[in-house]
């Protein structure tokens, strides 16, 4: 696992080299993945690197231990709370679909959800943009096949270093990496509503997903959920789709 960290390491710095830019910025959550990509690119920039905390109503544990990861692993770091943003953003775009009587309560808790995630990832750009900085991406490969991330959000990104790594992978990484032990204990979760957790809301757990994309023998009802959830998701993984003219 350090011969990974350390490929990781140059392939981070390669990528800045061939962007033409300084360095690299990443949103730390408090969850395992965030302090994993954090903890890589402090390696791989120690002066060139950011750490952004983007508290939206989110639980203090969670912000305790995204204060944890900055200083443990030394990265500079900085707090934006965009609560009030978020709150006048949904609240504005809320009330113009009621003025139209179309408002759909049933998808106000994943719409709610999604545009924290944006608004995040426009932070991040913005601050990206002040430093020349890429925005570092922190899904990981268990994520990205049944498309557990929000399009243009926490998608929504310049790299992704840890992409190809199972859950079970980012966790032998993070303990490679000596990650405080309370992140490495807690129950993922995005922070996305009060009490939410990962595998609640998937319906399945890290540990089965990994299995099956390993190919390794999973529940038929595991197995219809997950390749339910990756072809659903198909339009995630893929850019734009564009019109060609005389097709």
């Amino acid at each position: 696992m350090e011969q990974t960290i350390q490929d990781i390491v140059k392939w981070l710095r390669k990528t800045v080299e061939e962007a033409h830019v300084k360095g690299l910025v990443v949103g730390i959550s408090g969850g395992i993945d965030s302090a994993v990509v954090a903890y890589l690119i402090k390696r791989a920039f120690p002066e060139q690197s950011l750490g952004v905390i983007m508290p939206i109503k989110s639980n203090p544990t969670d912000m305790e231990h995204a204060k944890m990861v900055i200083e443990d692993c030394g990265i500079s770091g900085m707090t934006i709370d965009l609560t009030s943003s978020h709150q006048t953003m949904y609240g504005t775009i809320r009330e113009a679909i009621q003025k139209k009587n179309e408002y759909n309560e049933m998808a106000e808790r994943l719409a709610d959800a999604n545009l924290r995630a944006r608004l995040r990832m426009s932070t991040l750009y913005t601050v990206a943009t002040n430093y020349n900085y890429l925005v570092v991406g922190t899904d990981n490969l268990s994520e990205w096949y049944t498309g557990y991330f929000t399009k243009y959000g926490d998608g929504g990104v310049d790299l992704l270093p840890i992409v190809d790594f199972t859950k079970k992978e980012i966790y032998q990484m993070a303990e490679a990496l000596n990650i405080p032990r309370p992140i490495l204990e807690k129950q993922p979760s995005a922070d996305l509503w009060e009490g939410q957790t990962d595998e609640e809301e998937m319906g399945t757990t890290y540990d089965k997903i990994d299995a099956f994309i390993k190919g390794e023998e999973v529940s038929e009802s595991d197995r219809i959920l997950i390749e339910k959830m990756h072809q659903r998701t198909e339009h995630k993984r893929q850019m734009a789709k564009q019109f060609k003219k005389n097709s």
